[in-house]
């Protein structure tokens, strides 16, 4: 159960990670973007730290429906990057800056200048990786951060055993990743760069608010195990048991190895709505 004080989207205090289990990804976008739309509302220009891949898309595109509808002003928000590939040349298509400006920035209305990343095609990538995550806390700090989660509980590029404690840096992507990530290269994993830059663990539960969103039977086991299992670096996601206002948005699907999961319902059904999310 969250607690909030009325009137403000700050947090008091928070029991545990608060799962909501909606009917599929299209209510989970509109769910999530509702919450960004009041951080919005009670900050124009909180910094929003966007994930990429086809989980977080449903988000972006309630996102921009509430924008262009006029329900939503985003002309002041910030975005930065979860991650990116290293060694991708500049403006690839796939490229998650690329990625984010296409998905994001352009849809929202905003301009580049409203956008911050990490340099994946730097000399010095030791140096880019510790220079941006001195820029997220020189900007404030990230209001709220949308995670997926791979099929092995990787969140960001924070692959198994990844440090809880990890700041942004360079790692490896695993042969699972890349096949899974393969559809966004003509499903050619030579395609797949094999490094990429992220935000660490640590870097990630710096952010005030974290939003995970997850949907489909492949997801199921890796979310069951974030919420319910021990918090452990084999699951990088469970890392999120140890933020004081973490939510886990599932579809009936990736909810369907949740032993709680009725009481998940339960107690989002009591919610009083001006918690919000």
């Amino acid at each position: 159960m969250v607690y909030t004080t009325s009137g403000s989207p700050s947090q008091i205090g928070r029991l545990s990670v608060e799962v909501v289990i909606v009917p599929d990804a299209k209510a989970g976008g509109e769910l999530i973007a509702a919450a960004i739309g009041r951080l919005l509302r009670h900050k124009p220009d909180a910094l929003l730290g966007v994930a990429t891949g086809s989980s977080p898309l449903p988000i972006y595109e309630a996102l921009t429906a509430q924008v262009r509808a006029g329900g939503t002003d985003a002309s002041r928000a910030r975005i930065c990057q979860l991650d990116e590939y290293v060694g991708l040349p500049p403006g690839h298509p796939e490229s998650y800056r690329s990625v984010v400006l296409r998905e994001v920035v352009e849809p929202l209305g905003l301009t580049e200048a409203s956008f911050m990343g990490p340099d994946g095609s730097a000399e010095d990538i030791e140096g880019a990786c510790a220079a941006y995550d001195r820029a997220l806390g020189e900007a404030g700090g990230v209001d709220l951060q949308l995670l997926g989660i791979g099929t092995d509980g990787h969140i960001g590029f924070n692959e198994p055993c990844s440090s809880l404690a990890s700041r942004t840096r360079i790692k490896t992507l695993t042969e699972q990743t890349r096949v899974d990530n393969a559809r966004f290269f003509d499903n050619d994993i030579d395609q797949v760069p094999h490094h990429v830059i992220t935000q660490g663990i640590g870097t990630i539960l710096e952010a005030r608010h974290l939003v995970l969103l997850a949907t489909g039977e492949g997801k199921a086991e890796a979310v069951a195990q974030t919420v319910e299992g021990p918090v452990a670096a084999l699951v990088p996601a469970s890392a999120l048991q140890l933020h004081p206002h973490a939510t886990v948005v599932v579809d009936e699907a990736a909810a369907s190895k949740l032993k709680l999961a009725d009481y998940f319902r339960a107690t989002y059904a009591a919610k009083p709505a001006w918690q919000g999310l």
